[in-house]
């Protein structure tokens, strides 16, 4: 492609809602059209670069037995109505009627469509197992989209589901989904991590799922990690344990005067003890349909809660923290609440961090009063233990066998095991063996394509651009040509012309502007490579320049030589 003939504006101006790297490089390198907020255009060189996603995700799916397929954008209503998830969605789901009043949604998911075509296709299991997948668009009404394509209210997805007779056929269809992921990430030549997750409104109780999370320090996402152990996890679902002195009992529990100290900074830092031989204690009320139950929760006063682990032990559709008016009628304190002599309407919950036979400061359920000497075991009414603690950098591994450590990333792909909550939701059978009807199990597994693209360039630029991973730069390098005379401009032709027939993509900057202005705008495009022609290197030594984007290396060549190290140099990148 010839830059003077080409659909390409480069901009010098940061726009004012571009917040993070991407969506600032995206936009100044011409690769995307913001149409409204979270809606965008891709540009010629933004949508090259997504079909080269695009084509190695589909690559690694053909490879791994899935089938492609393509289903509508617009879903009806009845097919979620069938699972009850038209109600549940909530606000990201854009629904509206037809002329004839027939309920319509854009397709934020598709477990349901894809549950449709299966039913009405598949009879027996000898058709079992089955993977279909699309590269679709899709649309969530976020309430904020920020973040330009990483956060964005219609973007690219790879979505595929399997379906299975039984779970041994699920898990082997999953772990093998698992390979092609990996393969993927590594084609694309970026540094993830596939760490145990949350499978959400998506999956069943403990449905088995993992997320791939491109490592970038502006990730949404926290990692718990383990180098030792090889340990990896969602911050969310991580499971770790402390390495910690505890407190001996000294006697009986005593109430002590605490005045004024609400905070258990101040009260540790009074009573000169360390803030985890405190108990820090949280009121919440755990909402399942129209019933509603108060849980206290207690945890390591430097301990934070994680509310998705609380959720899962209180089997709730969701918690919230009690407000003040709720803890004023239960009886407790704002700063001293305290484990002892709970409402009957409060179930008490220990992190399982705190050793219920150890010595703990809580709060007394006394305004400037607080308990010394509580032990849980001895001290509290009947308890339950379970794991809430929000796991942190420092932590040792369930095995004690590591240290972890926490980076962040930006969450790419994500797999589940779905169980069999869509096809018995729908009704969905097949003939086993024995020719009776069984419910198959369904996996499902997305890769969003255009976020991809965004988290490259996060994971991949600097303070002069992006810096193109070579299997998905628009381009494979830039050719540079610094010509002025006739004679020149025609080598300039020639050798464009010769790296097209060598097989290269090439962006070919043949525009009447200087040196300067061509290489910024080549850096801030940030293809792998830069070809240089200058009429002084070439005049003098009949030679080439090649630069590397990522390391600003300059390797002089000669033109005969400049296609085989080209390739050389493209594998590394």
């Amino acid at each position: 492609m010839k830059l003077s003939k080409s659909f390409w504006q480069t901009y010098k101006e940061v726009p004012a809602d571009a917040v993070i790297s991407s969506h600032q490089l995206m936009m100044r390198a011409g690769l995307i059209h913001k149409s409204a907020a979270g809606l965008y255009s891709y540009l010629p060189m933004g949508y090259k670069s997504i079909r080269k996603v695009e084509q190695i995700v589909r690559e690694e799916m053909d490879k791994a037995g899935c089938h492609e397929l393509l289903m509508t954008v617009v879903t009806p209503g009845e097919l979620w109505q069938e699972t009850g998830r038209w109600d549940k969605m909530g606000g990201e789901m854009l629904k509206f009627k037809d002329k004839a009043d027939r309920d319509l949604c854009i397709s934020p998911t598709n477990e349901e469509a894809v549950t449709d075509i299966f039913r009405k296709t598949v009879k027996s299991y000898k058709d079992l197992p089955v993977t279909l997948y699309q590269i679709n668009t899709k649309f969530r009404d976020e309430i904020r989209p920020r973040f330009g394509l990483m956060r964005g209210r219609e973007f690219t997805m790879k979505d595929a589901y399997s379906f299975h007779l039984d779970k041994e056929c699920l898990d082997e269809v999953y772990d093998n989904l698992f390979k092609a992921y990996e393969a993927v990430f590594n084609r694309m030549n970026l540094e993830f991590s596939a760490v145990v997750a949350d499978g959400g409104a998506m999956a069943d109780g403990d449905a088995k799922t993992h997320e791939f999370q491109v490592i970038a320090d502006s990730g949404e996402d926290e990692i718990i990690y383990c180098s030792e152990t090889g340990y990896a996890a969602n911050i969310e679902t991580a499971k770790t344990i402390r390495d910690i002195d505890h407190k001996s009992p000294t006697g009986e529990s005593e109430v002590i005067d605490t005045p004024n100290m609400a905070t258990i900074t101040d009260v540790c830092n009074f009573l000169k003890e360390k803030e985890h031989h405190s108990i820090k204690s949280l009121i919440y009320k755990a909402i399942s349909g129209e019933e509603e139950n108060y849980i206290f929760v207690a945890l390591l006063g430097d301990d934070e809660l994680n509310e998705l682990k609380l959720e899962k032990f209180a089997q709730a559709d969701h918690i919230v923290a009690a407000t003040d008016e709720e803890l004023e009628k239960l009886g407790f304190k704002k700063g001293f609440i305290g484990p002892m002599n709970l409402p009957e309407n409060v179930k008490l919950v220990f992190d399982n961090a705190v050793n219920v036979e150890a010595a703990y400061v809580v709060g007394a359920n006394i305004i400037d009063k607080h308990v010394g000497n509580f032990v849980p075991k001895r001290d509290a009414d009947s308890f339950e233990v379970f794991d809430l603690r929000l796991a942190r950098e420092g932590d040792k591994t369930e095995d004690g066998k590591g240290t972890v450590k926490v980076k962040r990333g930006i969450e790419v792909g994500h797999i589940f095991q779905l169980g069999d909550k869509y096809t018995k939701g729908m009704g969905v059978t097949v003939l086993d063996a024995n020719g009776k009807a069984a419910t198959p199990l369904m996996g499902c597994y997305g890769i969003g394509i255009t976020r991809i693209v965004a988290a490259a360039i996060e994971q991949n630029h600097d303070e002069n651009g992006i810096i193109w991973p070579a299997s998905i730069a628009p381009y494979n390098f830039s050719f540079v040509a610094i010509a002025k005379s006739d004679e020149y401009k025609e080598l300039a032709e020639d050798i464009y012309n010769e790296m097209k027939s060598e097989g290269f993509d090439v962006l070919f900057d043949d525009r009447k502007a200087g040196p300067g202005f061509k290489f910024k705008d080549a850096d801030l495009l940030g293809l792998p490579l830069q070809l240089v022609l200058g009429e002084r290197d070439h005049k003098n030594d009949g030679l080439l320049e090649i630069r590397i984007r990522k390391t600003g290396e300059k390797i002089k060549i000669k033109r005969e030589e400049a296609a085989d190290k080209i390739r050389e140099l493209l594998k590394g990148l």
